[in-house]
């Protein structure tokens, strides 16, 4: 058996239980020992246990949102590193992740071998990152304000929609779509 050194604790923490049983056995493949949970309060209680070296954290979460499980995280582990994983990328939450403790942000479908390259890499950002020359487009803006304003709202889809001048329902429509490309 190998020591805890060779296996790092890994919680993997995904609402969709499928998706969660897949990543997580091909998580324990690469050599991590995998903890699984599939909300907030039911990963939390996986911290009290023990404070895992690497985490894998689903932004969209039933009730309390993945972000907020960063920052447990960052606070019993300092050290740990932390990719959020989302299939509502948006730039809102991105740097709210980071800005929290995240140590990647990964969109969805990212396959296992991206999470771990994504966990292990001590490598800092690339500089020569392509730029795009062109704007985005007017429903990518819509998005990305929706997400700005969600996130500054705490996750609060009443607030939200109050700030926006939206009707509470209509918001949440807009946020169940995927985010407009570019």
């Amino acid at each position: 058996m190998k020591s805890s050194i060779d296996n790092p604790a890994l919680l993997l923490v995904d609402d969709d239980p499928v998706y969660c049983q897949v990543l997580a056995r091909a998580l324990a493949r690469r050599g991590f020992m995998v903890e699984t949970a599939h909300d907030v309060p039911a990963a939390l209680i996986r911290l009290e246990d023990r404070a895992p070296q690497f985490a894998v954290v689903d932004l969209n979460l039933p009730g309390a949102s993945g972000l907020t499980l960063v920052q447990a995280l960052r606070g019993r582990n300092p050290a740990a590193r932390i990719v959020v994983l989302t299939g509502y990328a948006s730039i809102a939450t991105a740097v709210e992740a980071i800005k929290l403790g995240a140590t990647y942000y990964l969109a969805k479908p990212a396959d296992a071998d991206e999470i771990v390259t994504a966990l292990l890499s001590g490598a800092a950002g690339n500089p020569d990152v392509e730029v795009l020359p062109r704007p985005m487009s007017v429903n990518r803006l819509e998005w990305e304000h929706l997400q700005k304003v969600l996130t500054e709202c705490a996750g609060n889809i009443s607030e939200a929609s109050r700030r926006l001048g939206m009707h509470r329902r209509s918001l949440q429509r807009k946020l169940k779509k995927r985010p407009a490309r570019s």
